[in-house]
């Protein structure tokens, strides 16, 4: 069996090119006892990936040159050496950018098809998803009668976040996104009160306007000029948590920082970062809450589906360049 897989061969410089990344041919290797071969059938592109790209010291280790990157996947087993997954299971792993994984067991997590389409254990209810749960009631001390900004907010994370406010008793919400369809989406499908086409104006002033009594807790997907804007709106006691800064992602130069730092003192403002991986412990309550309101449409969900291993490389840099709605998603 040979298979298919994406190898980082250069440390980008700015924006990743073509030139970076190869899409090479290996043997599939069968698994030794303990292990599992899975034919992968969903592939997550996320913009932490990028960050992967460079040999610069972070909380993740970065990808290897010459070698297959790696990522969030789900697909079905068709060999096992391992007692408790059988052929014919699905599972969610990390063996991603390639079209069959062999792994140890252990590193799996089986999941229902009949419960949930499986795209939707990558996203909604992912990390994606988990990210947003803990990121907004966790990080962001989000209580009952807040006002809430979020960036990038037709983005995976972003839409689950404005939603999760709503079903929890936001006074309000609102949203940014870079097109008017996404505005649209956010208003009329996913039920923020105010969004804004940040490309339409000065994001501060634009957030003043649908925000007029300031927010209470900002989630950051962006950074940059958004963060900036927040920071001018928060009210006092006010929570912003960082989860994502795409604006500055590929800057070869380091970004100047907000301005209005200072403003933290009068407000008693806070600002914390956040990794989901810090918060595995909500997953349980994360599904018995989410799962729930995704099954009966009280929380929405869009994925932008990219077919083809060899439409990797293009759908991470749609991701990058904001072309996705909802989740991007890789169909193998």
């Amino acid at each position: 069996m040979i298979n298919r897989e994406w190898h980082l061969l250069s440390r980008p410089v700015g924006w990743p090119k073509p030139e970076d990344f190869a899409l090479v041919e290996a043997e599939v290797k069968q698994p030794g006892e303990g292990q599992v071969l899975v034919r992968n059938k969903y592939l997550s592109v996320d913009p932490y990936m990028r960050g992967r790209m460079s040999a610069a010291k972070s909380y993740v280790a970065p990808f290897e040159l010459g070698k297959v990157m790696q990522g969030g996947a789900v697909g079905e087993v068709i060999a096992s050496g391992a007692e408790n997954i059988a052929v014919g299971d699905h599972v969610l792993h990390f063996g991603g950018w390639r079209e069959y994984a062999t792994f140890d067991a252990a590193q799996a997590v089986k999941v229902d098809p009949d419960a949930a389409p499986l795209s939707t254990y990558l996203g909604v209810l992912g990390m994606t998803g988990l990210t947003a749960y803990a990121g907004l009631l966790r990080t962001a001390s989000f209580k009952e009668g807040d006002s809430v900004f979020v960036s990038g907010a037709a983005g995976a994370v972003g839409g689950q976040v404005g939603q999760i406010a709503r079903l929890k008793g936001a006074s309000r919400v609102i949203g940014s996104a870079g097109s008017d369809e996404k505005v649209k989406l956010l208003v009329e499908e996913y039920g923020f009160d105010a969004a804004f086409n940040y490309k339409n104006g000065p994001v501060s002033q634009q957030l003043r306007e649908a925000a007029p009594d300031g927010v209470d807790v900002y989630f950051d997907n962006v950074g940059g000029d958004h963060l900036e804007a927040a920071i001018g709106s928060l009210n006092q006691g006010g929570r912003i948590a960082i989860c994502g800064m795409i604006s500055v992602y590929n800057n070869t130069e380091a970004a100047p920082g907000p301005r209005n730092l200072a403003r933290l003192i009068q407000t008693r403002g806070r600002i914390e970062g956040l990794l989901v991986g810090d918060h595995y412990d909500l997953q349980p309550q994360f599904v018995s809450e989410v799962g729930p309101w995704v099954a009966s449409g009280a929380l929405k969900y869009r994925e932008t589906v990219v077919e083809g291993i060899e439409n990797n490389l293009e759908a991470f840099l749609g991701v990058l360049r904001g072309d996705n709605t909802g989740k991007m998603i890789v169909k193998l």
